[in-house]
């Protein structure tokens, strides 16, 4: 039984800890976008890796944020954004109680 290709995320060497500076916080929140963008592509035919998509994303976004200026608000507002538009497909995802648990 031949197994599914794994998925190559182009997101996520962008979204990696320490990757951006105090004062990265425009390049922080095209690098969102795209990876948004991205995972919404493959939503569109494969559900379930689309899931997996924005759980790598959720776990890579403190760590790669963490030294960024954020007192204007536009990089937290951009990662709610982002996170209430790719939530559903977590959530909508046709998959088993032991891939959910594995994302969890």
């Amino acid at each position: 039984m031949a197994s599914k290709p794994v998925q190559k995320w182009a997101f996520k060497p962008s979204m990696r800890a320490g990757a951006y500076s105090w004062k990265s916080s425009t390049k922080a929140i095209e690098k969102l976008k795209s990876a948004s963008s991205e995972i919404r592509v493959v939503a569109r035919t494969d559900p379930t890796k689309a899931a997996e998509g924005v759980i790598a994303l959720a776990q890579r976004i403190w760590p790669a944020f963490e030294h960024i200026d954020t007192s204007s608000g536009a990089l937290g507002n951009a990662v709610a954004r982002t996170l209430e538009e790719l939530l559903p497909i977590v959530i909508d995802a046709p998959a088993d109680e032991k891939n959910r648990a594995k994302w969890l």
